[in-house]
């Protein structure tokens, strides 16, 4: 009898040792609400994401037209103050809504409410969903996630950097692994719909620009180290570790090696990864993310590592890109700077890892044994369009913040006061529905003999070598100030 954990031979159906592969979030609806037809979930994110966009940046724009701006200290947004998060508290969690010495946040936190309701309500009537069913869903789930912004914002537990994420994916988690998530909930539970409307704003904020701040050490770092880890660690889990399932394989790779959740999100899309194996990858990482934002500084601090050096070095190892910030803000706005940039570098490459998982699993995964391999119109299908539209918001922004009038300030206003925070609260809706669709009674085949645990771990330790040899190869050698 073969060995059910090696990998399948290159010229057999690699899909048949496979897990059986779960409905798309397309034919989960097609199959409630009868069919998707034009409005799929990523033509609605790229809908949804870019009339934020295009509505924030009119709003600022006009605004300083019409007040005849001629600073960037002067540009404000008219929509300044409609959207917020509950803010940090001590002893009362009142206290986040409407703290004595700050403006209250319940105004801008019912506003984010209001306007993401009429937004995702839209998209479920668009694709045939019952929006009342929706509405009522979507409350509760609004409600777990405000929850998880409060919880993070308590002063001790901010201390120890554990982000709103991380609450809101337990909160999520202790309901589905208790009484169970029930059947109600489930109409609002979309969450690679609002993790890929977050992601079409993300591409706002990463502008071309800052390619040009760090200019090649940066791109080095962030371009050339991660495709290496990436593929090594892929060949590691099918090769040494002989994990079962390609699609977790994957998904842990390319959460580890490039930007945490979101090139997790991206990638599981491109794989068709079942939900518990996004689960599985985006909680680990969320896990690791926590301890290395303490503990990377610590040790920089400790061996006296160069600011410039050791943020370059976390850039392109922490996953997320807040946790990124959080740990460059231990070592001085010089780090902050080159971390994030570098950060902000490895995202682009979501669109460029996507699309290449996307041609190999059509092409080499699975393929049938005739050999017969899927024609361009089948990696279309499968390639995550959603990431078409972050790579246009992050053109059309890059343009304006470039060649527009006051640019960099209408640029940096309408994120700041609008597209950053619905963004935020995208992805806090997100990790919710994730913990509410994750049971660990599932998720146990794939911790069989620990086997995803040791890939993550392998592969970060990789990627940490790596990435200070490249890092202090390019910034302390070739391109030394």
């Amino acid at each position: 009898m073969s060995n059910p954990y090696d990998p399948p031979s290159p010229d057999v159906d690699a899909s048949a040792s496979d897990p059986p592969a779960e409905l798309t979030p397309d034919d989960a609806v097609e199959a409630a609400d009868g069919p998707v037809g034009f409005w799929t979930e990523d033509l609605l994110a790229i809908l949804l994401g870019w009339t934020v966009l295009i509505v924030s940046l009119t709003a600022v724009w006009v605004s300083s037209t019409a007040g005849d701006a001629t600073l960037d200290a002067a540009i404000t947004s008219p929509m300044s103050g409609w959207f917020a998060k509950p803010g940090g508290w001590t002893d009362s969690p009142l206290e986040s809504f409407a703290p004595a010495d700050k403006p209250a946040s319940w105004p801008g936190t019912l506003g984010v409410l209001i306007v993401s309701l009429l937004l995702f309500g839209l998209g479920e009537k668009l694709r045939g969903g019952g929006v009342g069913r929706f509405a009522i869903a979507f409350a509760v789930i609004f409600a777990l996630g405000t929850l998880a912004y409060v919880l993070a914002g308590q002063s001790f537990i901010k201390q120890y950097n554990l982000e709103y994420a991380l609450w809101a994916l337990m909160a999520g988690l202790l309901i589905s692994n208790t009484v169970g998530a029930p059947d109600w909930l489930r109409p609002a539970m979309r969450t690679e719909f609002y993790v890929k409307t977050g992601l079409v704003l993300l591409g706002g904020e990463i502008l071309m620009s800052r390619l040009m701040e760090l200019g090649l050490p940066g791109v080095f770092v962030a371009w050339i180290v991660t495709p290496i880890v990436l593929i090594t660690t892929y060949w590691f889990g099918q090769r040494v570790l002989k994990i079962e399932s390609r699609s977790l394989n994957m998904v842990i790779s390319s959460d580890m090696s490039v930007c945490g959740v979101s090139a997790a999100i991206a990638s599981a899309a491109a794989c068709k990864a079942k939900k518990e194996e996004l689960s599985l990858a985006i909680g680990m990482s969320l896990t690791f993310t926590v301890g290395m934002m303490v503990a990377m500084p610590a040790f920089i601090k400790a061996v006296g590592m160069d600011p410039l050096l050791g943020g370059a070095w976390m850039g392109g190892t922490i996953d997320a890109t807040g946790a990124v910030a959080a740990a460059g803000e231990f070592l001085g706005d010089e780090a902050l700077q080159v971390a994030a940039t570098v950060k902000m570098i490895q995202n682009i490459l979501i669109g460029v890892v996507a699309f290449g998982i996307a041609v190999y699993w059509t092409t080499r995964v699975e393929r049938n044994s005739q050999d017969s391999k899927p024609g361009a119109i089948e990696i279309w299908r499968r390639f995550p369009k959603f990431i078409l539209g972050f790579i246009l918001a992050s053109i059309l922004c890059s343009l304006i913040h470039g060649l527009a009038a006051d640019g960099p300030a209408i640029v940096e206003t309408s994120i700041k006061s609008t597209t950053k925070v619905l963004r935020g609260w995208f992805f806090c809706l997100a990790f919710v529905s994730i913990g509410l669709e994750t049971n660990f009674r599932d998720l146990s085949r794939y911790l069989q003999g620990g086997k995803p645990l040791i890939l993550y771990v392998a592969g970060q330790s990789l990627n940490l070598v790596l990435t200070l040899a490249m890092a202090y190869l390019m910034f302390k050698v070739v391109f030394a100030p």
